[in-house]
């Protein structure tokens, strides 16, 4: 059970739970024996359903009566306990019993409780709901898609990280390429926040994405861009107006092919490409929203799908936890801040080579002792392709105290020096890869 995946599942939330969550899991384990279903609900009911279509050994079921209901605020969600579905499905995964947690129950309460339980990813300040969106090409993942009506610079930035970080956990062998969605294409379009990222996004250069700049509510489906990053308000609009037109297109085509008796026979000759159309829009595929900066993942189900989309969905977390996306974010992260501590570096060691921290720590304090002390015996330290560390003494002088104008004399001493290499010197100028 070690190498299974393990998903807590919250049997008791959308329309028609518990069957179409268990429906939906059973659908789920015939073409995929890697998962472990904790399921979270009431016993009697779930093991009618399941009635011995599964084997044992693929699932537990952890007994409440108590659950939240749809109609609940968020706060109300919190207050019925700690003993609802939701609740100990999530504390699940933050006492590392599970790998992943999903709900296809009240999205504000998912959140609230999610982020009373689960601590937040360091240096993420805020969590964002995303998605995966049909494109031309394939797939994009589109955040945040609701859960922060307003978001600064830094917010926005936090997001390409993480968005890029999920597409590559779900499509290993693809490259991200991230698109600012905004009015226009220019780049003196859009509020000063849009700006302010663009101008970021733009000069941090990345070894994990591509920055391909704006991108309008149109060029979405288009597949230049597969991440794709906005704020909560505009990003929940754009996703509800392409459902709507989706819906839209299905309904007046259906209506158009059955309306009369041509349209039938047409209808029956086009059959196949009618059905593979069919299927491209079909939302069950695509089901599977996930919350982006808690330090475990949550995965949304649409609380209106049946039992093929919730199977979807459990096909979204097993990727999710096999691509190590809270690994993956978390060094992203940490190769992008500014100014890396020791322990940033420590940290990097521990997340790339998979070191404990402790070995970590003490690799990076024996790497840096061993340049100071070279540096320090030697003279000189040259390390191929970055650069030369040397010393240089300086001979005492006077100089004067800036607030009082006295002299002074500033003994000898030595300073460290650094050269770097011609291809340290090429890469930081974008002449060459590293």
């Amino acid at each position: 059970m070690s190498d299974l995946v393990k998903i807590a599942v919250d049997a008791v939330g959308g329309d028609n739970s518990p069957q179409k969550v268990i429906d939906g899991i059973i659908h789920n384990q015939k073409k995929n024996g890697n998962i472990f279903y904790k399921i979270f609900g009431n016993r009697n009911e779930i093991e009618k359903l399941i009635n011995k279509r599964i084997s044992s050994n693929n699932f537990e079921i952890i007994h409440t009566d108590n659950f939240v209901q749809s109609t609940d605020t968020p706060l109300e969600a919190a207050k019925r306990g700690k003993d609802t579905s939701m609740w100990l499905a999530i504390e699940s995964v933050k006492k590392k019993e599970a790998d992943i947690i999903i709900s296809a129950g009240n999205t504000g309460a998912l959140l609230v409780i999610a982020k009373l339980n689960l601590k937040m990813i360091e240096n993420i300040d805020k969590p964002a709901l995303s998605a995966l969106w049909p494109n031309k090409t394939g797939m994009s993942v589109v955040l945040d898609l609701g859960a922060n009506i307003e978001c600064n610079p830094k917010n926005l930035f936090d997001f390409a990280i993480m968005g890029a970080s999920l597409y590559t956990s779900l499509y290993p062998n693809k490259r991200p390429n991230i698109g600012l969605l905004n009015i226009g294409s220019e780049e003196l379009k859009g509020n000063e926040t849009i700006k302010e990222t663009f101008k970021i996004l733009s000069e941090k250069k990345s070894s994990n994405f591509d920055f391909a700049g704006y991108i309008e509510g149109n060029q979405i489906m288009d597949g230049n861009v597969n991440v794709v990053i906005s704020d909560g308000f505009t990003g929940n609009i754009a996703l509800k107006t392409a459902e709507g037109t989706a819906n839209f297109i299905v309904k007046e085509l259906k209506k158009s092919m059955t309306s009369s008796l041509l349209g039938k026979i047409s209808s029956l000759l086009n059959y196949s490409n009618l059905n593979k159309f069919k299927k491209r829009l079909d939302p069950r595929l695509y089901n599977g929203a996930i919350f982006l900066g808690l330090d475990s993942p949550v995965v949304k189900s649409h609380g209106g799908t049946d039992f093929i989309g919730f199977s979807n969905s459990l096909n979204v977390c097993e990727k999710i936890v096999n691509g190590n996306l809270i690994k993956k974010i978390k060094l992203n992260i940490w190769k992008m801040r500014i100014n890396l501590t020791k322990k940033d570096l420590v940290n990097l060691v521990y997340m790339q080579l998979g070191f404990s921290k402790l070995i970590s720590e003490n690799l990076i304090n024996d790497f840096l002792s061993t340049i100071i002390l070279n540096i320090k015996n030697e003279k000189k330290l040259k390390l191929s392709r970055f650069g030369t560390f040397s010393i240089r003494p300086k001979k005492s002088r006077i100089g004067r105290n800036p607030k009082t104008n006295e002299k002074k004399i500033i003994s000898s001493r030595k300073v460290v020096l650094f050269k770097p290499s011609k291809e340290f010197k090429e890469f930081i100028n974008n002449k060459n890869d590293w």
